[in-house]
């Protein structure tokens, strides 16, 4: 059989080169030539209608399911009832459908290379408006489905605690410098001193269950060539939630402007809301943001990262502008420290900024986050700097009551506390732009201030550590423009044991402070004890300045001189009979108590100590001269028993002003 076949292939070869050749040589057709070629049109014409007929088969077959798919979609699409609410079991079965639709318009798309009739084009326009119909119902269930099961993000991963940062500083002072109240430095961190990290804590944003369904759906809409719709939903949806967690968490959209126009304690307050939700947004909220992303979009990587970037930038770019706001404000030093914290903050988010928003999708996230983060450090630099020149130039006209410590010495040393929370922070700063000029502020011209020449010496044989260099420079020119101040201060005081009082309560707080707090690591060991010697000095020279008058009565040599403290015996005791000088002595005395139980010395500790040492002056010189005189001199001269003088020597420092009636006696 196969010979004969082999044979007849051969004679039609045979056949067609006769009739090829014949045809070239521009004869007329001979009746066997003629005959040859019809055989050959019946057998091409054969071949030709057979094939015809497969592709009339095939395209009606097509045509076929493409009635019972669209029949099935367009079913559905009358139905309002959403498919995903019947089960995933429903939803798979109108994905099915919407993928053989799409797998029936590719083979029509692909048929009859010689052009298509009119049924096949009717039939691809029917398709392609069913698929939009589709495209159009998964759009809608895709957004239920991400509307639906979005569980709420609360800000319960992290707790937090106030730590007050003022440490007493005294309220209503520093109006020159901006400070409202105590409340206004008071910081909001984390358990973990705000360095907690967020250990890739996974949140579920949506119900984990329906995870698979809007997976489906993204990939059919993505086949389909719906991937830029099936984004804007996701976009959308998920902007919302984010947007609504900002506002229940009361971030407000605020311009530059609005920012600026704030007062001092509305800005704290939402400098707060921006310290505790940018965390959370970080570290917690955009990592499973994308991820979500991811698990939705699947492989499709450029299409999540998209996503996730349209999604998340408005929110962000929000709160890179009020940190943009403050940091253009006024360099006000109340709002120093919260600066800091929005700059440490920053600085310790970046790394995951730069992993979140690595591609080149989150570029300008990127970027406007480094430039707010640089802006926020220069302000917190120069708010640093300017608060060294405010404290120069806090001028007083009247001394302060009782030779108490000062408000300004009060907030200086609370304030420098505060600081050593972001001693890291403020050092690197402090370094990056190091200046001679920052460390040399000229104080106010009424001041001079031979301190700091002393201080600076002090500074280069400390002992303190050298790991905060720039800082510990800076915190030495601080203080010591402080005490060149109260040096000026001090003059207002008339009295002159008032004045060393004054020193004594003064340096002896900025010790204190130091000693009791970790800015004894940043001044170190050697300027601790050079200004305890300070305040001791100032307590020896208010215990000369008022108590050698005072006893100058009791001495037998007659040589006294007036009190210290106005006692009014500038005639002096020469000469004086016993009698005479313990009239003397009493008096001066008087005029001491009613003077300095109005005077205030707030550490206990210090007061006991100065009335101790006062006591030890007093009272051995007293029972000496009473010893030696009590039997030559009337009693209604012996005003004051040792006991007694030693009682009221207890009233003074109280800060309340008493007097004693010229009959005391005990």
């Amino acid at each position: 059989m196969g010979e004969f076949e082999v044979d007849g292939e051969e004679k039609l070869i045979v056949a067609a080169k006769y009739l090829v050749k014949e045809l070239r040589s521009g004869k007329s057709l001979t009746n066997n030539a003629k005959k040859v070629l019809g055989n050959l049109l019946l057998e091409l014409s054969r071949v030709g209608i057979s094939e015809d007929r497969d592709e009339e088969y095939e395209i009606g077959e097509v045509e076929l399911r493409l009635n019972v798919v669209s029949e099935k979609i367009i079913t559905r699409d009358v139905d309002e009832s959403m498919i995903w609410d019947l089960g995933s079991g429903e939803g798979n079965l109108y994905l099915d459908a919407v993928n053989e639709l799409r797998s029936l318009i590719d083979r029509l798309d692909g048929s009859s290379g010689l052009g298509k009739t009119g049924t096949e084009e009717v039939s691809l326009r029917k398709a392609h408006d069913v698929l939009q119909t589709a495209m159009a119902r998964l759009e809608d269930e895709f957004k239920h489905l991400l509307v639906e099961n979005r569980l709420p993000f609360e800000l319960e991963h992290s707790s937090f605690r106030s730590v007050e940062a003022d440490h007493g500083m005294e309220e209503g002072y520093m109006a020159s410098f901006g400070a409202a109240s105590t409340e206004d430095l008071i910081l909001e961190t984390d358990n973990n001193n705000s360095r907690r990290s967020s250990g890739d804590i996974v949140v579920d944003l949506i119900n984990p269950v329906f995870i698979s369904d809007l997976k489906n759906i993204a990939n059919t809409m993505i086949a389909s060539g719906y991937d830029r719709e099936c984004i804007q939903v996701c976009t959308m949806v998920r902007k919302d939630a984010l947007d609504e967690f900002l506002y229940n968490h009361e971030v407000e959209k605020l311009s530059i402007e609005n920012v600026l126009r704030m007062d001092w304690a509305t800005l704290n307050t939402n400098i707060k809301k921006w310290v505790r939700v940018m965390r959370s947004i970080v570290q917690i909220y955009l990592l499973n943001e994308k991820a979500l992303d991811n698990q939705i979009f699947g492989d499709l990587n450029e299409i999540g990262l998209t996503c996730f970037v349209d999604t998340v930038k408005a929110p962000m770019m929000q709160l890179l502008n009020f940190g943009e706001a403050v940091s253009l404000g006024p360099r006000q030093p109340e709002k120093l420290l919260r600066i800091l914290e929005m700059y440490e903050l920053a600085s310790e988010l970046l790394p995951e900024i730069d992993a979140l928003f690595s591609d080149h999708p989150g570029s300008s996230v990127r970027t406007e986050y480094r430039e707010v983060m640089r802006r926020l450090g220069d302000c917190a630099r120069t708010t640093f700097l300017e608060f060294k020149s405010a404290i120069a130039s806090d001028v007083s006209t009247h001394p302060f009551p009782g030779g108490a410590v000062h408000p300004l010495t009060n907030y200086v040393m609370n304030y420098l506390m505060a600081l050593t929370d972001f001693s890291h922070t403020l050092d690197s700063l402090l370094m990056e732009h190091e200046d001679v000029e920052d460390l040399n502020i000229p104080p106010s011209p009424d001041i001079i201030n031979p301190v700091m020449v002393e201080e600076e010496s002090t500074y280069e044989n400390s002992s303190s550590p050298e790991k905060f260099l720039a800082m510990t420079r800076h915190f030495y020119s601080i203080t010591s423009v402080l005490e060149a101040n109260l040096q000026e201060k001090s003059k207002l005081y008339k009295d002159i044991s008032l004045r060393h009082i004054f020193l004594l309560n003064n340096i002896h707080y900025m010790t204190r402070k130091v000693l009791n707090s970790e800015l004894r690591h940043i001044f170190g060991d050697k300027w601790n004890r050079k200004h305890t010697w300070k305040f001791q000095q100032q307590a020896t020279e208010y215990e000369r300045a008022t108590w050698l008058p005072v006893l100058s009565f009791l001495k037998d040599d007659g040589s006294g001189s007036g009190s210290g403290s106005g006692s009014g015996s500038g005639s002096g005791s020469r000469n004086l009979r016993p009698r005479e000088r313990f009239q003397g002595f009493n008096t001066a005395f008087e005029e001491v108590y009613k003077a300095q139980t109005g005077w205030l010395i707030s550490d206990e500790r210090l007061r006991e100590d100065v009335r101790t040492k006062a006591s030890m002056w007093v009272i051995q010189a007293y029972w000496t001269f009473y010893s030696r005189h009590k039997n030559t001199v009337s009693e209604k001269y012996i005003k004051y028993t040792t006991d007694d003088l030693e009682r009221l020597l207890l009233d003074l420092f109280a800060g309340s002003p008493k007097s004693l009636n010229n009959s005391y006696r005990r």
